[in-house]
Formats: C-alpha cells, sequence, structure tokens
C-alpha cells in the first residue's frame, strides 16, 4: 500500500510541478509536459515490479502506437479556443477525439500486424 500511495504522491508532484511551470512561463511548461515523463515513470515501476524485457517490449512499442492518436487533441483544443469555444467544451472535444482515435488504433492496429 506504501508503494502505491509513494507513485501516487510522484506522479501528483508531477503534474503541479507542470502546472506551477506552464502557469509562469506556458512555452516551457508545454515542453516539460510533452516530455514522457509518466512513461518513463510508468516503465521504471513496471520493470520493477516485473523485470521481463519482452513485457517491456510490448509496453514501450504500444505506447508509441497510443501516442500518436493523442496528438491530434493538442490541435483541437487550441483551434477551438481561438474560435472562442469555452475551455470546457474545447477540453471535452479533445478527449472525445482522442478516444475516437484510440478505439480507432485498437481496430485497425491490428490489421497492419500491431500488438496493441
Amino acid at each position: 500500500m506504501l508503494n502505491l500511495v509513494v507513485r501516487a504522491l510522484v506522479s501528483g508532484l508531477m503534474i503541479a510541478l507542470i502546472a506551477e511551470i506552464g502557469r509562469k512561463l506556458p512555452t516551457l511548461g508545454a515542453l516539460v509536459a510533452s516530455l514522457p515523463l509518466v512513461s518513463v515513470l510508468g516503465m521504471i515501476l513496471l520493470w520493477h515490479d516485473r523485470p521481463d524485457a519482452e513485457n517491456m517490449a510490448i509496453h514501450a512499442e504500444a505506447t508509441f502506437w497510443y501516442v500518436l492518436p493523442s496528438l491530434p487533441m493538442f490541435l483541437l483544443i487550441p483551434a477551438l479556443l481561438r474560435q472562442g469555444v469555452p475551455f470546457a467544451v474545447a477540453l471535452a472535444a479533445g478527449c472525445a477525439l482522442t478516444v475516437a482515435l484510440y478505439l480507432g488504433m485498437m481496430h485497425i492496429g491490428p490489421r497492419f500486424g500491431l500488438k496493441l
């Protein structure tokens, strides 16, 4: 249980730090947020729990393929905000687009030999 609490605190600290940097320096905050810190931390914790090279390889490769459908969200949200759409609506639309693209990737990916 302590392990889970420590993981949650580290994750929360990362999010708070990114938000604080973004509040003062939006571009730098975006740069830090774009770093695969969560993915790297997740891989470290996964390796600690299950040091299996094939399992980690599958995880890392699947992470790559799942990042791709998340990217359009970061273009849709600013486009909607610049058109005067409220933030909550723009965020919801971005999340909905991402979910739809994830589902599409899960459906289409295996047809191209991707193990998702």
